[in-house]
């Protein structure tokens, strides 16, 4: 294994083990619920909105360490972005777990996931919060430029 694959495998098992947004918003905006029926994980998401900006995330499920780290990783880096700096991060992401060539430079800890897309059957877990932060993104009403 080489010296970058232990340190992102490191910073994986540290968001899955010490997850960040974990929990709960009272008066959130959007809240989703999702499952992936392949393995099992499910994810729920909350987002409060104001103004088209993400002001808080939070999540909570159960699942393997992928999906688990993807979403406290995700929630980190959608707090306090406007909806559509949101959508466009997810879009990179998921063309990311597909093998593009994408830029990560404003990925900080998410760029850990990459070596996912090595591994078909992994990629919905990593995608699964993302999934679910568009999907709440699309369903609150907030204003956005729907791609």
């Amino acid at each position: 294994m080489s010296s970058l694959d232990e340190l992102y495998r490191r910073v994986i098992m540290d968001h899955y083990q010490s997850p960040r947004n974990r929990g709960e918003i009272e008066d959130a905006d959007a809240t989703i619920q999702l499952k992936n029926p392949t393995c099992g994980d499910q994810i729920r998401l909350q987002m409060k909105i104001d103004d088209g900006k993400i002001i808080d995330c939070k999540f909570d499920g159960e699942g393997c360490s992928i999906s688990m780290a993807s979403a406290s990783m995700m929630t980190e880096a959608i707090k306090g972005l406007d909806v559509n700096d949101a959508l466009d991060l997810a879009d990179r992401f998921s063309k990311m777990m597909l093998g593009k060539d994408v830029d990560t430079e404003d990925f900080e800890d998410i760029e850990a996931l990459q070596g996912v897309c090595k591994f078909p059957a992994r990629i919905k877990c990593a995608t699964l919060s993302w999934k679910a932060m568009e999907k709440g993104i699309n369903e609150c009403g907030c204003d956005h430029d729907h791609k």
